[in-house]
């Protein structure tokens, strides 16, 4: 079972995946202003590759955003790749 923590001290952050309660992987983020935050890096260990945990992760970033009303700008190539493959996520950008 998958777990997303969220770190955030407002001027950088990450979130972390868990996959019954060990480390997966995670994807920081840094804040561009008070509406937009940049995703900058995505990981996922090697355990875990294949099995759509940074996908988890990117989906959990459009879930923060949108209760946040901010937008992301995906700098990270995985984040992108994401974003411009996965439908109805785009109204974040």
């Amino acid at each position: 079972m998958s777990r997303i923590e969220i770190e955030d001290n407002g001027k950088k952050g990450r979130f972390v995946i868990y996959e019954n309660n060990e480390f997966a992987g995670e994807m920081t983020f840094t804040w561009a202003a008070a509406t937009r935050i940049i995703i900058d890096h995505t990981a996922v260990e090697d355990k875990f590759k294949g099995e759509g945990m940074g996908k988890k992760m990117v989906l959990e970033s459009v879930r923060f955003a949108r209760e946040r009303e901010i937008k992301i700008i995906p700098l990270c190539p995985f984040a992108k790749h994401v974003f411009d493959k996965e439908e109805g996520i785009q109204d974040v950008l």
